[in-house]
């Protein structure tokens, strides 16, 4: 699913325009994007928790070249879903199976 795809499925849920909906995904986004800008973490109950994480220099390798490389560090995102969300797909995953 891309985002064109979470906003026909928004705007369906919702009975709204594409439009409508596009705005919405747009500001929870944003507002996901500024609490963790200002913050370590941002938590939605029942669906995950999105941490900010800083990765430390370190050397890498050129793939192409095998050459070691510096690598800088920087600050990344990730995501750790919720029990919930995690026994919903274990679920899915058991049916598929079945």
């Amino acid at each position: 699913m891309n985002k064109s795809d979470l906003i026909e499925a928004v705007a369906s849920e919702l009975e709204s325009s594409k439009s409508e909906a596009g705005k919405m995904i747009e500001a929870v986004i944003s507002a996901i994007s500024d609490g963790l800008k200002s913050e370590d973490k941002v938590a939605i109950s029942g669906f995950g928790t999105f941490t900010k994480k800083h990765r430390a220099a370190r050397v890498g390798m050129n793939p192409a070249t095998k050459q070691p490389i510096q690598i800088k560090e920087s600050t990344t995102c990730s995501f750790k879903p919720s029990q919930h969300l995690k026994d919903e797909l274990h679920e899915q995953a058991a049916q598929l199976v079945s």
